[in-house]
């Protein structure tokens, strides 16, 4: 704490000093030991002056990257909102879009998974986005190409039952386990284990993962609401009040 807290501080420290001593640098050493023992008793007295500076950098620091995100969510915003191979599902015509960048082995995925459908459930005029971006690990990767080909394989609606189950799904993953889930389904496994591997499901995933490095986005999930990237897990209580500021 105290070493995020030390600019703050020595800030602090010169406005406390006299005039004629504010310049560490024209102390004599006695001088300035005088000067730090002043300002460590004065800490020891008041240590609720460290939080308070600790406090004020991380909210300027907030502040600072929300604004630099509005920015970046301008500036991709055709290949947030419109890449031509995300799914898209809740209302497609509502007046608010959300996106989600989601990893099926991500714990948090799985907590805002039904933070997300009582977000749907209770506003029925919100667009959902779903971006494939696997970060943790082969069994991450190979979940989202068995999603992605199912989907171009068999459609969105198939894409959506695959995405619900993977999202589930506990254990290791193997071809059996997917074969068994594309069977369950009613959906062609050859087809879809067959896909998996193509250069079309690369694409997807690569111009994914091109898009969340602009995003400068290194964690999921990770929320684009309109303007506003939304960095981490979020109750749907939460995203309502978001939601309802944006419409005014």
């Amino acid at each position: 704490m105290i070493r995020f807290a030390a600019p703050a501080l020595t800030a602090l420290a010169l406005m406390a000093a006299p005039a004629q001593s504010a310049d560490l640098t024209a102390m004599t050493d006695a001088e300035r030991e005088a000067f730090r023992a002043e300002v460590r008793a004065y800490l020891m007295d008041n240590p609720e002056v460290i939080i308070e500076a600790v406090n004020l950098m991380e909210q300027r620091k907030a502040e600072a990257q929300a604004e630099a995100d509005l920015g970046l969510v301008a500036a991709n915003a055709d290949d947030i909102f419109d890449d031509g191979f995300s799914y898209v599902g809740g209302n497609p015509e509502g007046d608010i879009t959300l996106v989600e960048f989601m990893d099926y082995r991500c714990g948090y995925c799985r907590r805002a998974k039904p933070e997300v459908a009582k977000l749907l459930k209770n506003d029925g005029n919100i667009r959902v986005i779903i971006k494939e971006f696997p970060i943790l690990g082969e069994a991450s990767m190979l979940s989202s190409r068995f999603a992605i080909a199912t989907k171009q394989v068999a459609g969105d609606e198939a894409y959506i039952q695959v995405h619900d189950a993977l999202m589930e799904l506990n254990g290791d993953l193997t071809d059996v386990v997917l074969r068994r889930l594309a069977d369950g389904f009613g959906l062609d496994a050859d087809a879809i284990l067959e896909r998996m591997d193509s250069e079309e499901v690369t694409a997807e995933i690569a111009a994914t993962r091109a898009l969340a490095q602009k995003l400068q986005i290194s964690g999921t999930p990770t929320f684009v609401l309109e303007d506003e990237l939304l960095r981490g897990f979020l109750p749907a209580d939460q995203m309502e009040l978001i939601v309802a500021d944006k419409r005014g």
